[in-house]
């Protein structure tokens, strides 16, 4: 018999984001970005979707070095043109989480005024895969999964890295595993370029380090104007000796048209992780 408790867990069906599981069987009760609704169509229990779910990372920076980190030392000012959600920010800061020992990667996003909007966490990880990645190297060459959610847990964005030996590709897709695009790595060598295409490999875009330890980032539209620019920024002496913490700010010019703004977003939340978790050398 299944023991998962009540909660709210990625919708099985795909139709939604997320749907409510009230520890027997799965409900009418969904939620796509923030709003419930409901959706009658009969579900099969299945407690193993369930138990798939990872909590989200919860920040710990306060709102005042939040407000530093974008305005001193990304050199952004304010922007008051965001509604609050990861997709409608023109201003994300993604701040990986503290740890001596990191045996999964955890990310809080933040808008630029220190609020949290949502997370990025790592998923499908056995206990197996943690030993080796606390003791050796090889977890970098193996498949990775993450999930962007917003503060109610429900899942905006997936992304596979799959395994790798050189160059790193980053799959994007929807909640219902429709694909929204590709992150590509070009070259291992020099300043990294990825480009960003589409489902069926339309060109949308490149992503182009501005130096050679690959820092930061400008981004591109096909057309090769700069649609959005990622900051590596200072976390402090003690966290860059003794943890893993690496940190973002990334600043989005204007609107952009779906599927460039996920694709944007994506690579943001993921440069680190899935683009950049190298030991011989992007870091």
């Amino acid at each position: 018999m299944d023991t998962t408790p009540a909660g709210w867990f990625p919708d099985p069906t795909g139709r939604y984001e997320l749907r409510y599981w009230d520890g027997d069987k799965w409900t009418p009760h969904v939620s796509q970005q923030g709003q419930v609704s409901a959706d009658p169509l009969p579900i099969t229990p299945g407690p193993q979707v369930a138990a798939q779910a990872e909590p989200l990372p919860i920040g710990t920076d306060r709102p005042e070095r939040i407000e530093r980190q974008v305005q001193k030392q990304a050199g952004i000012a304010p922007d008051t043109t965001g509604q609050g959600t990861i997709l409608t920010e023109p201003v994300l800061v993604v701040n990986q989480k503290a740890k001596l020992l990191e045996l999964t990667n955890e990310y809080a996003v933040y808008d630029q005024r220190g609020n949290q909007i949502g997370g990025v966490r790592q998923v499908g990880q056995s206990a197996a895969r943690k030993v080796l990645r606390a003791f050796t190297s090889v977890d970098q060459f193996l498949t990775t999964r993450l999930q962007v959610c917003g503060m109610d847990g429900a899942v905006i964005l997936e992304l596979t890295r799959p395994a790798k030996i050189l160059k790193s590709t980053v799959v994007v897709s929807t909640p219902g595993g429709g694909e929204v695009g590709r992150i590509v790595q070009q070259n291992v060598v020099g300043k990294i370029n990825f480009a960003l295409e589409g489902a069926g490999g339309r060109q949308l875009g490149a992503i182009k380090a501005e130096n050679w330890r690959a820092w930061n980032f400008r981004i591109e539209d096909a057309t090769g104007a700069e649609v959005a620019r990622m900051t590596k920024t200072w976390e402090g002496l003690a966290k860059t000796m003794f943890t893993t913490a690496d940190n973002y700010v990334v600043q989005i010019h204007g609107q952009l048209d779906e599927p460039l703004r996920s694709m944007v977003v994506a690579s943001a939340l993921c440069v680190d992780t899935a683009l950049k978790q190298d030991s011989r050398g992007l870091n």
